[in-house]
């Protein structure tokens, strides 16, 4: 099972590699060639080229990710990390790409100190790759929504579970294709995906940093009725303790 599963990973990887690079050997032998003197031709070519290089750095780029998450997935991660910070840090980059798209980007932090143990930077990737798809495939001049909420435990009350939701208004996703988004290479819609820039890496970058934090993520959509993608990580107490509580701000 396991080698059939590294085998078609490679043959994935492989098919989503070869469609740029066979673009953008089209293109170089034709302006070596019969469009060897024509500025029309370059003109038209060179952008889509350049826009072909950077959906191949975009792929390898992803595979790279996926790798070191794989090689770390046994280790989980130390560092306090208060969710709060990550959340205004994921606003403050994606915000620019959201007024690009005309949508409007609204954010409603924890109302309270967040703190989970885990590694800033993929806790990052984690938000920037849910609010980038929806942003993508949301409805245009619409609203993406990042909602985060505190669930106490029932029978722990101070070790509760954070939650962090990403909400779009875009067209929804058919129920059959849920329980296979966290798949390598998983598209809904093939053509769409490629065309918007995606990788169909993004969500089995989500699902591994989620497991190596011990979190999960829910996935819930209706068609026409929009999307939410939502993050569950286990609370942290800090227990008074001044440095780590610096530790979590720095991070």
């Amino acid at each position: 099972r396991i080698n059939q599963m590294r085998t078609d990973f490679i043959a994935n990887a492989s098919h989503e590699m070869r469609t740029p690079l066979a673009s953008l050997r089209g293109f170089i032998e034709t302006l070596q060639s019969t469009a060897k003197e024509d500025e029309a031709a370059r003109e038209r070519f060179l952008p889509i080229m350049a826009e072909q290089a950077s959906r191949m750095t975009r792929l390898i780029d992803a595979l790279l990710s996926l790798s070191r998450l794989e090689m770390n997935a046994h280790l989980p991660p130390s560092d306090l990390v208060d969710l709060n910070d990550v959340l205004g840090h994921a606003r403050d980059t994606l915000e620019p790409l959201a007024a690009n798209s005309h949508t409007t980007l609204e954010v409603e932090p924890f109302a309270r100190q967040a703190i989970v143990r885990g590694d800033r930077d993929e806790l990052v990737q984690v938000l920037q790759n849910l609010v980038q798809n929806a942003l993508k495939y949301g409805r245009p001049d619409g609203t993406v929504r990042i909602e985060a909420k505190h669930i106490p435990s029932l029978n722990q009350p101070a070790r509760g579970r954070f939650a962090i939701s990403v909400v779009d208004d875009g067209p929804g996703i058919p129920a059959e294709h849920l329980p296979r988004l966290t798949e390598r290479f998983y598209r809904v819609d093939v053509d769409s995906s490629r065309e918007k820039g995606g990788t169909g890496l993004g969500l089995a970058i989500v699902k591994h940093i989620l497991n190596r934090h011990r979190g999960e993520l829910a996935i819930a959509s209706n068609t026409g009725q929009g999307s939410t993608f939502t993050v569950m990580l286990n609370e942290t107490q800090p227990a008074g303790d001044k440095t780590a509580l610096s530790t979590a701000r720095k991070s």
